[in-house]
């Protein structure tokens, strides 16, 4: 199984020091920051609020040199997006699955700009709706645990058993959490087979960040230490 990999969310931090709070996570042992993304689009809104778009993520890229940037892109027509967060420095372009027309060309467009593809879907799709073939094409897999578009909501237990059956499909499979993730739900992911943990107000608003960031990591490792003795 991929190694445990913590990705603060941006959403939850002090966007007027955004660069200087993206370095206080790194510092705080975080290897990615997670940077989401709502693009309302007039024709088909998929999540109604605005949050950073690629001129952020190239302050960021400049500020904060060889930063991994997560970028989760809750908008329509993903396609559209792919060249402008490139071009910022994004690292990994994680897509919705529910608003792909042709997710695998997506994938190979991304792969072609250099950056990891990754699959996201919403509470209400279920993880068959990612196929073999999809899964296989991509880097990482995101299963949200809440709804697209607004930080602070409660984790939907729900959703876990999702982590569990792409885990079974790709044991070799970066995949991801999002939305509600912190030391009281964290056991539940890691036992589900997650290793990439994306956790926001959990972390940015904890006195000790890195206390944070250290106890997901090492819960993740110690259920993949557990599923191996197996």
């Amino acid at each position: 199984m991929p190694r445990a990999i913590i990705s603060p969310s941006v959403l939850a931090s002090d966007f007027g020091q955004l660069t200087a709070e993206c370095k206080r996570m790194i510092k705080g042992g975080a290897e990615w920051l997670h940077m989401a993304h709502a693009i309302p689009v007039t024709s088909s809104h998929f999540v109604p609020n605005i949050t950073m778009g690629a001129p952020v993520l190239a302050c960021v890229s400049k500020g904060v040199p060889g930063i991994f940037m997560d970028c989760h892109m809750m908008v329509s027509q993903p396609e559209k997006w792919v060249d402008d967060i490139a071009d910022a420095g994004g690292s990994l372009y994680c897509f919705h699955l529910e608003a792909a027309s042709d997710p695998l060309a997506i994938i190979d467009h991304i792969h072609r700009r250099n950056m990891k593809a990754g699959v996201a879907i919403s509470p209400d799709t279920p993880s068959t709706a990612i196929t073999d073939e999809i899964g296989h094409a991509a880097d990482m897999l995101l299963v949200m645990t809440v709804y697209p578009g607004r930080g602070g909501q409660k984790f939907l237990d729900r959703c876990v058993p999702k982590v569990a059956e792409l885990r079974a499909r790709f044991p070799d499979k970066d995949i991801e959490v999002d939305g509600g993730v912190g030391p009281k739900t964290i056991d539940v992911c890691a036992e589900a087979g997650v290793n990439v943990i994306v956790a926001g107000t959990a972390i940015f608003n904890a006195p000790e960040p890195e206390k944070v960031i250290s106890l997901l990591k090492s819960t993740v490792d110690a259920a993949q230490a557990k599923a191996a003795a197996k």
